[in-house]
């Protein structure tokens, strides 16, 4: 297996917020640092109400969709955000576009209160 690098997207073992149990879904990776990666989880449950700052819509209808590798229109949640080890990447699936990356970048420092 290759080793993740920023702006692909992997399916891992992504953690719950209470550390509980892992679920295999797609993740972002945002940086990498030695054996571990900075990783948001993109979650395919999409609601039709006003989406919060700190989630970014990556959509079917988008016309680079399909290097993404997800299946269906998703959110990528920067408030869920973990750091993890290289051990829980099970495959790359695609790669986001940089212009949905750089709202990406925007909602994390929303996420992080980062001015």
């Amino acid at each position: 297996m290759s080793n993740p690098k920023p702006q692909e997207i992997w399916l891992v073992r992504f953690p719950f917020s209470d550390l509980t149990s892992t679920k295999v879904r797609p993740a972002l990776i945002l940086a990498v640092h030695r054996e571990e990666a900075i990783i948001l989880g993109i979650f395919s449950k999409v609601t039709n109400s006003n989406l919060p700052k700190t989630w970014v819509l990556m959509s079917e209808e988008n016309p680079n969709f399909l290097q993404t590798g997800l299946k269906k229109t998703s959110l990528i949640r920067a408030d869920k955000i973990a750091t993890v080890s290289n051990s829980v990447f099970h495959k790359k699936i695609g790669y986001l576009p940089s212009e949905i990356l750089v709202l990406v970048q925007e909602a994390v420092k929303i996420s992080l209160s980062i001015p």
